[in-house]
């Protein structure tokens, strides 16, 4: 199968949707985050949805691609698609009762040694077209060749780099991905693919059996990243991102290690991976960027 980059720069079909409260509590309970921010409407100002929430809200697109875009290819095409990279800039929390436009593009296509990289832009507006936030969605088309250099429509953000590297993180922290991760995460995120909630699915396209979802493990990454480092204050998250290389198995534990912590700029520069219990880097290149 091949693919080349004539689709970079097509325009999605606006998705629109309504935040709810019983999805922005749920999406944190899923992932075990009782940050009162997201639960106690008592406070003043109401509760906001977490960060990673953000996944939640373009994933229908994700997912009924062909419905939102004319591809001038086949639906196998997108079959190998798996979740890759991720990159998102925040501007504001999203609150329960808000109205989010999705406004959705093809940012790049270039060749990858797996095969193809697609990368998705997702603006994310209030009606009047105020943002939310922007989400850059990678994603790897196993075993499709790119047919020709590939080319980016968008310049697709990175992460700085780190300044000192060193082996010694700033601090590590251990969680336990019981058997009903997925499960939960499939429930309260509505994030539905059966390689995370079907064994016989998993083991028929060559797994060693279900996993949790990436964006899951990242949603714990970011829940230690907002309570220890910026004072359980999920506004001053600013940037999240970081590329999904391993597996994480349901039964185990994962480790979140922040590997540097950067002030510059009236900014705070975190730096962080997290590892599986097979001790593979389920997130590499993990940046999140936070207010002062």
């Amino acid at each position: 199968m091949r693919i080349n980059s004539d689709i970079v720069g097509y325009r999605l079909k606006e998705y629109t949707t309504c935040a709810e409260w019983r999805q922005t509590t749920n999406y944190a309970a899923s992932v075990s985050d009782m940050n009162p921010r997201y639960f106690d409407d008592l406070r003043e100002g109401g509760i906001i949805a977490p960060p990673m929430y953000a996944v939640a809200v373009s994933w229908p697109v994700q997912q009924n691609i062909f419905q939102y875009m004319d591809l001038p290819y086949p639906p196998d095409v997108f079959r190998t698609m798996v979740h890759y990279t991720e990159y998102i800039e925040f501007f504001r929390p999203v609150r329960p009762g808000d109205r989010l436009t999705v406004r959705g593009e093809v940012a790049a296509v270039t060749p990858h040694r797996s095969g193809t990289k697609i990368v998705f832009r997702f603006s994310v507006t209030d009606p009047e077209g105020r943002p939310f936030y922007t989400e850059f969605v990678g994603a790897l088309l196993r075993g499709v060749i790119c047919g020709d250099g590939g080319r980016e429509a968008i310049s697709v953000p990175a992460a700085p780099p780190r300044t000192a590297p060193s082996a010694a993180p700033v601090w590590e922290e251990d969680i336990f991905i019981g058997k009903e991760a997925p499960y939960l995460y499939d429930g309260c995120a509505n994030i539905v693919f059966a390689i995370h909630t079907s064994p016989a699915f998993a083991r028929s396209v060559g797994l060693p059996g279900i996993l949790l979802q990436g964006t899951a493990t990242m949603a714990y990454a970011v829940r230690q990243l907002v309570n220890r480092e910026a004072g359980e204050d999920p506004t001053r998250l600013k940037v999240i991102s970081g590329r999904f290389t391993g597996m994480v198995i349901p039964d185990s534990w994962i480790k979140v290690r922040l590997l540097e912590r950067e002030s510059k700029d009236s900014q705070v520069h975190l730096h962080f991976e997290v590892l599986s219990g097979q001790s593979q880097r389920a997130i590499s290149d993990g940046y999140a960027r936070l207010s002062i």
